[in-house]
């Protein structure tokens, strides 16, 4: 009878594996919702992708919400991952600019569907106060401001506000990365990045021109 009443001892959860499982439901939900739509990829589709029962896709996201901005964030986690894989052990500030630029090209190169999910996530939760991308750029950018703010003061590029150089640059790459995937890439992402850098670094100014212009501006200012 007291053998009968006692509980069987619980199986322990193995991190690991949920962690696994976790990764495996959001990237079939990356490519299901990239190809249907947040609208026509439910939770029934997502479960038949696996080969699993919906109570299992439940028992890690309360909701197709939750798994589509779980999605979303995942494919952030990944790109800055990326990023910062190719940059390290590279000491030349403006060489890990160049890579990271190259890096970020890349990912979406590669995964083109990550734009679509970044689009439909703009798309269906405009009461979201930041969108998915904007968050981890925020949380990010501190650590480029800094690298622009030593090379002001080893003279290396002009002193100008880092917020300035950081937005810009931020919108070039996005900007790339949206026209790609609406109108097809055009280049290699390899040859793209060069575009940038050599207008970032060098501008289009030539040094005759730069010193006329300033001239101009300095007469206007007297």
């Amino acid at each position: 009878m007291k053998a009968a009443m006692e509980k069987k001892p619980r199986r322990p959860v193995d991190d690991a594996l949920c962690a696994r499982r976790r990764e495996q439901i959001l990237d079939a939900a990356a490519r299901l919702f990239a190809k249907h739509g947040y609208a026509d990829a439910d939770t029934q589709l997502l479960a038949e992708e696996l080969g699993v029962g919906k109570g299992t896709i439940y028992r890690y996201f309360p909701s197709k919400e939750n798994v589509f901005l779980a999605a979303a964030d995942r494919v952030m986690r990944m790109l800055c991952d990326q990023v910062d894989a190719s940059i390290a052990g590279i000491e030349d500030p403006l060489d890990r600019i160049a890579m990271a630029i190259r890096s970020y090209l890349a990912f979406f190169s590669q995964h083109p569907q990550f734009v679509e999910l970044l689009m439909q996530e703009r798309a269906q939760f405009k009461d979201r106060k930041k969108p998915t991308y904007f968050q981890h750029r925020e949380a990010r950018v501190e650590q480029w401001r800094a690298l622009y703010r030593g090379l002001i003061a080893e003279g290396r590029i002009r002193d100008m506000p880092v917020e300035r150089i950081t937005d810009v640059m931020s919108d070039l790459v996005y900007g790339t990365m949206f026209t790609n995937y609406f109108t097809g890439q055009r280049k290699p992402f390899e040859a793209q990045a060069q575009d940038i850098l050599d207008v970032v670094f060098y501008g289009i100014l030539s040094e005759p021109e730069r010193r006329r212009r300033k001239e101009k501006e300095t007469g206007r200012q007297k």
